[in-house]
C-alpha cells in the first residue's frame, strides 16, 4: 500500500512548478542561440520560397504541350539565383535545375531522366501533371506568419528555420541561474588525496550537467563542511550571486549531521515540503528564500541524479517559459524480469534496454539498486518506473520507462 504520509511525486512536482514562469528575456545573436528558449513567437520576414521553384533537375514546360507527343523546343536555362527572364510560350521548354525559378508560363517540371534531348529538341518519355515537381511560393512559410513559437527550445532545425526567416538575432528567455552547494565532512574534491573515511564529491558534476542541458547557467559554490555557520555562508553566497535556484546536495535527511534544513531555516527559508514518496530520493527539500527557490537533493549519487531529472530540469525549463516543462517523459516497454510488489513509494529502477523479436522495448532492472552505485547507472539506458502500491509484475508485462540518454 502507498505511504499516505509522504507527498506523492506528482504532487511534489506540481508544487515545485507552481508559479514558475519565464524570468525575463534578452536578445542574442543567432549563432549564440543554440539550446536557448524563444521568448516570443518568431514571425517570418520573408516568404520561402519567394517564387515558384523547381524541386528537381529537368525541364520546365507546359504540361498540356505533352499531349500531342511532339518534341518541345529548348529555348533557355533557369538556374538557382539566375532565372529565365522571358515567358514560356506554347511548344517551348527551358532546362531547369533544383531551386531555380520556374519561368512564367510553365506549370510543370519534366525530370531529366524522363526526357530525351536531340539537339534543341526535347522529347518526353512520360506525361507530367500541372504542378508536378514545383515548390510553390510560400510552401515553407510566408512573410508575416509565425513559424516558431514562444517556449520552443532552439536546436539545429529551429536555428536553420530562424535563419531562413531572415532573423540574425532572437529574443530568448533568460537562463535561470542555478547555484550548487555540496555539503558533507566526508567529501573531498576530485584530484585530492581523500582521508581514510572520505569519498570524492561527484554529485555536483552530474546535477550541473542536467541543469545545463535544461538551459541553466551554473554557479558552483563548492564544498561545505557539516557546520551550520559554514552552510549559512554558502547560502549567503548564493543570494549574493542572485541565484534563481539554490540546489543543495546532501544533508537533507534527519540525521544529527544533516544540517541543511536548520541552516536554511535560520536564513529565512519558507519550507514547502521535505519528504516524498519516491525511491531513490525520499528526503528532498523544497522551499523559497525570498525570490530564490530552494531544491535540496539527497546525498546519494543516484538519488541526487534521479531527483534532478524529475524536479530540477522541469523547473529550469518552466523558468524559461517552456509550456511543456512538466510533461510526462515516459514511454511504454515490457518488464524483462519478474518484479516483486512495490509498496509505499514510486520506484525508479535502473534498467538495461533491449529490443524483443516483436520490436517491443524490454526493460530489465539491474541486479543491484543501491542508490550509491554509479556503475549500475552508467550501464543502464533507462529507469523502469513502478508506482507505489502496485502488485508483483511478471516478466513480459507492460511497464513504463524513462530513457536516461
Amino acid at each position: 500500500m502507498a505511504d499516505n504520509k509522504l507527498l506523492s511525486v506528482d504532487d511534489a512536482l506540481a508544487r515545485v512548478l507552481a508559479g514558475a514562469g519565464m524570468l525575463g528575456e534578452e536578445n542574442v545573436a543567432l549563432n549564440a542561440a543554440r539550446g536557448r528558449t524563444l521568448a516570443r513567437d518568431l514571425v517570418a520576414k520573408r516568404t520561402q520560397p519567394p517564387v515558384d521553384v523547381s524541386a528537381m533537375d529537368g525541364y520546365a514546360l507546359r504540361a498540356a504541350d505533352l499531349a500531342s507527343g511532339a518534341p518541345l523546343r529548348l529555348v533557355g536555362e533557369s538556374a538557382a539565383g539566375h532565372g529565365y527572364g522571358a515567358t514560356l510560350n506554347a511548344g517551348e521548354t527551358v532546362r531547369i535545375f533544383t531551386g531555380a525559378p520556374v519561368p512564367a508560363g510553365a506549370d510543370a517540371i519534366l525530370l531529366q531522366e524522363d526526357a530525351v534531348a536531340e539537339g534543341s529538341a526535347i522529347i518526353a518519355k512520360d506525361p507530367v501533371k500541372p504542378g508536378q515537381h514545383i515548390r510553390t511560393a510560400g510552401l515553407d512559410f510566408r512573410d508575416g506568419a509565425a513559424a516558431l513559437f514562444a517556449g520552443t527550445r532552439l536546436g539545429p532545425a529551429e536555428l536553420a528555420l530562424a535563419a531562413a526567416m531572415n532573423h540574425a538575432a532572437l529574443a530568448v528567455a533568460r537562463r535561470p541561474r542555478v547555484a550548487i552547494l555540496a555539503s558533507g565532512d566526508e567529501l573531498a574534491p576530485p584530484g585530492a588525496e581523500p582521508g581514510p573515511s572520505q569519498i570524492i564529491a561527484c554529485n555536483g558534476y552530474a546535477v550541473g550537467a542536467i541543469a545545463e542541458d535544461a538551459g541553466a547557467e551554473i554557479i558552483d559554490l563548492g564544498l561545505f563542511r557539516d557546520d551550520i555557520g559554514e552552510l549559512e555562508r554558502g547560502i549567503a553566497l548564493a543570494r549574493e550571486a542572485k541565484a534563481d535556484i539554490l540546489v543543495t546536495l546532501g544533508g537533507a535527511s534527519v540525521g544529527d549531521h544533516d544540517l541543511l534544513r536548520p541552516a536554511l531555516a535560520r536564513q529565512g527559508m519558507t519550507l514547502d515540503f521535505w519528504r516524498i514518496a519516491m525511491r531513490p530520493g525520499k528526503p528532498l527539500i523544497h522551499g523559497a528564500l525570498g525570490d530564490m527557490r530552494i531544491l535540496g537533493l539527497p546525498g546519494n549519487p543516484v538519488a541526487s541524479i534521479v531527483c534532478a531529472m524529475v524536479f530540477l530540469a522541469p523547473l529550469i525549463r518552466a523558468l524559461q517559459g517552456d509550456p511543456r516543462a512538466g510533461e510526462d517523459k515516459t514511454e511504454a516497454a515490457v518488464a524483462g524480469a519478474d518484479l516483486s510488489a512495490n509498496k509505499g513509494r514510486r520506484d525508479y529502477m535502473r534498467a538495461r534496454l533491449t529490443t524483443g523479436a516483436d520490436g517491443r522495448l524490454i526493460a530489465t532492472p539491474q541486479p543491484m539498486q543501491d542508490s550509491s552505485l554509479l556503475t549500475e547507472l552508467t550501464q543502464s539506458q533507462a529507469l523502469l518506473i513502478r508506482e507505489a502500491g502496485t502488485p508483483p509484475l511478471p516478466a513480459g508485462a507492460p511497464c513504463r520507462i524513462w530513457r536516461l540518454r
